[in-house]
């Protein structure tokens, strides 16, 4: 039996790679770390979270949560492991980030059809089955070889990570945990500003020191628009961060009174600032919709500017780097395969999909379609229906000229046969709709 290759130990490698071992196939994991360290990672651990401690939101009716539904249904190893390791977060799936990977690390090493090898690979290996899992920061000698595979120039786009700040560090005088509207356990901290305070902070932000961009990334710079730097929302204007990341409606302080109760509408702030709890412990907290390319010194005086963070304690700053992806609509099938290539698939977001719990997908997918392959039998595809049959279904069919990446979403899923105006009743239709078919494709075409 053929021994699989995997390129990359992020969540789409390892979800790849346990899936191939589950099927009974060898495979090798290749990962550089810790022999040599990507400008965003922390340690050498498998599927290692680099930005956010969060894959959206839990519930079913949103589209995020039906993807996580959908491989819990399907034996993902990420999401079962990020369950296990699971932090509260509101409405959000939220993990322990040190122990999310550190048991997926055990896991994996544990398993005997699995061969971790710590090794740079600078060439896409010439035979065998291979998945290339390699992620946003692929090596430039890879990158190299891969646009020379391809033909094709490549898209990049700039992805930041958060902050995160010291529990004891925050003044609770100031700050209050409460989430949105009261929805669910109260598990974010919420920084209030006045508006006298938002406008400074704004206006320091707007004004502050960015790395700068070096060589070709300073011309092809291109935001993610669903994970902008805050300094570039501030600079769009002024009330633009107030309508993100800072929007204050819905939140109010408890300790000031019910806020049904039309006495206190004016208590609302005119901005908040959210923390996201990032460890089962609650000592370390992240900064909501913080992604950031300043100076360190200046986050520190700026992000200090906020209220109750004034003695802020950084544990991590944030930090930008480049992100790349393929034209897949160009290149790949909806099964992950390369078009001129079938035993060579590609998974994550060098796919262009966006997001853990997509590339976590993506890695089921691959890493089932490769070790079938192996097998001998025929690639799969999953039922179009469903959030993660769109999701693979649109990156391999959209307009090759405007392509962009894509996270989970409704719009990408096939219409209702009846159309429903209510959101929130259309997207539990959807739900319904999706899990119904994938769970008639399990029993039909593949048990798991």
């Amino acid at each position: 039996m053929p021994i699989i290759q995997v390129i990359g130990g992020g969540l789409a490698g390892t979800e790849a790679a346990w899936q191939i071992a589950r099927a009974g196939v060898p495979v090798i994991l290749y990962e550089m770390r810790p022999n040599k360290i990507s400008p965003a990672h922390y340690s050498e651990e498998l599927a290692e979270l680099v930005c956010s401690n969060s894959f959206g939101a839990m519930s079913a009716d949103r589209a995020s949560g039906l993807l996580h539904e959908e491989l819990r249904r399907l034996g993902s190893i990420i999401i079962q492991t990020a369950d296990k390791n699971s932090v509260p977060a509101g409405g959000a799936l939220a993990v322990d980030r040190k122990s999310f990977s550190h048991d997926l690390t055990s896991i994996l090493t544990e398993n005997p059809l699995i061969t971790l090898k710590r090794l740079e690979i600078s060439k896409i290996p010439s035979e065998g089955i291979i998945i290339l899992a390699t992620g946003p920061l692929t090596t430039p000698s890879l990158a190299r070889d891969l646009q020379k595979f391809t033909g094709m120039d490549y898209l990049s786009f700039f992805d930041a990570a958060s902050p995160i700040i010291v529990r004891d560090s925050i003044d609770y005088d100031i700050v209050f945990l409460a989430s949105r509207y009261d929805k669910g356990e109260a598990a974010y901290l919420n920084c209030p500003f006045n508006k006298k305070q938002y406008l400074h902070f704004r206006e320091e932000l707007c004004q502050a020191k960015q790395i700068k961009l070096k060589g070709f990334e300073e011309k092809t710079a291109k935001f993610f628009e669903g994970c902008l730097p805050i300094e570039e929302l501030a600079k769009r204007g002024e009330d633009t961060m107030r309508y993100g990341p800072l929007k204050p409606v819905g939140l109010f302080d408890p300790r000031l009174g019910n806020y049904r109760d039309p006495e206190n509408t004016k208590k609302r702030p005119y901005g908040v600032v959210q923390l996201r709890q990032e460890d089962k412990n609650g000592s370390l907290w992240n900064m909501v919709g913080f992604q950031t390319n300043l100076h360190w010194g200046e986050q520190k005086r700026i992000f200090r500017l906020i209220p109750g963070l004034e003695r802020a304690e950084f544990v991590r700053m944030g930090v930008m780097h480049r992100n790349t992806f393929i034209n897949s609509p160009q290149l790949l099938e909806p099964t992950l395969q390369f078009k001129s290539h079938s035993t060579l698939l590609a998974a994550g977001q060098l796919v262009g999909t966006e997001g853990y719990t997509a590339a976590t997908a993506g890695g089921w997918l691959a890493g089932t379609n490769a070790a079938r392959l192996a097998l001998g039998s025929n690639p799969i595809t999953v039922p179009k229906m469903t959030m993660m049959g769109a999701l693979f279904e649109f990156i391999s069919s959209a307009s090759p000229k405007y392509f962009q990446p894509m996270p989970p979403n409704f719009g990408i899923i096939p219409e209702l046969s009846k159309k429903i105006r209510n959101k929130r009743e259309r997207y539990q239709q959807y739900r319904d709709r999706a899990l119904e078919n994938l769970d008639q494709w399990i029993l039909a075409k593949y048990q798991v």
